[in-house]
């Protein structure tokens, strides 16, 4: 009798997740693009990757590459994507497996997304300014070792994020009821939130409920798990050494970082520019996040006027 007490409470336990995952699903499905501008779709590998494009083609190229989490999409350049466009011709795709892109479940990997980077760059921009955030900074390095751009503008880039890589937790990430439920909750609103106060916004208050919405239908859209699965277990972060990249790089490079990241810390952005003879500028009041959180500040940096932050190196 306890035995099938226990296997009744067990079977109603994964019908209840199932439930629960369905329910979140359906409560997603309406998810447009959030940056304004003509909605592209770049046919890459079997993915159709959306992109926005916005500006006066005529204008300088310029190429904005969210960074990675569980929740990323090209949303991420909402605040300076209009003010850029006046100025440049913009393009800012969503990664293969995030956003309004495809995400079949394939096994993502660093050198997947630093592939499609450089070809993203080479079949649709020229001689362009690319903008990268995060992670996505080492995979632009890597790009630009291949392909022409003007200058690279890297916003608290790393080449490593989650430590060793491990095959067990990409595997229960990616399971199709239990992995999908652990992702629900990395996803959920209370913890968009405290991702973000812990180290992507020094001000919540700079936080609208547009973009947590947002970022809650795109992380519960179809097959939303499998990138960041590879994500939190390693396999997006790439072999290469940023440093030993960016130094080998004849691209102007500079550094975005934010005075009070903890995460990738200001010395580790010195040790960089220093390693990479890269310019540094130094956001305050600021983490992960300084172009969101000071984008007038951030559009001077990409014009090349950075008279209104500090500016180091």
């Amino acid at each position: 009798m306890n035995l099938r007490k226990a296997l009744g409470a067990a079977v109603g336990a994964v019908g209840a997740t199932a439930a629960a995952n369905s329910l979140l699903r359906s409560r997603a499905d309406d998810f447009d693009p959030l940056l304004p501008g003509e909605q592209r779709t770049y046919r890459w590998r079997g993915f159709d990757v959306a992109y926005t494009e916005a500006g006066d083609p005529d204008d300088p190229d310029l190429v904005l590459l969210h960074g990675v989490n569980a929740a990323a999409s090209s949303h991420e350049f909402h605040p300076v994507f209009e003010t850029l466009a006046e100025e440049y011709h913009v393009l800012a795709p969503d990664l293969p497996g995030f956003g309004q892109t495809d995400r079949p479940p394939l096994l993502y990997s660093a050198s997947l997304l630093t592939a499609f980077v450089r070809d993203f760059i080479e079949d649709n921009s020229t001689d362009a300014t690319v903008v990268a955030s995060s992670l996505t900074g080492a995979y632009a390095a890597s790009a630009a070792s291949e392909v022409d751009v003007r200058e690279l503008i890297l916003i608290c880039p790393t080449d490593s994020s989650m430590g060793d890589r491990n095959v067990w937790r990409r595997s229960l990430i990616r399971s199709p009821l239990l992995g999908e439920a652990i992702h629900n909750l990395i996803v959920s609103k209370p913890s968009i939130r405290h991702f973000h106060a812990d180290h992507g916004y020094y001000d919540m208050d700079n936080l609208t409920e547009e973009i947590v919405d947002y970022e809650w239908k795109s992380g519960h859209q179809p097959g939303a798990r499998f990138a960041p699965a590879s994500f939190v277990s390693g396999f997006l972060d790439p072999d290469e050494d940023l440093a030993e990249v960016l130094a080998g790089l004849d691209v102007p490079v500079t550094l975005v970082w934010g005075e009070d990241a903890d995460i990738t810390p200001l010395s580790a952005g010195r040790e960089l520019a220093e390693a990479a003879d890269a310019r540094l500028v130094v956001f305050g009041d600021s983490l992960l996040l300084p172009h969101v959180e000071h984008p007038g500040e951030f559009v001077s940096v990409v014009r090349g006027d950075v008279t209104s932050v500090t500016v180091e190196g």
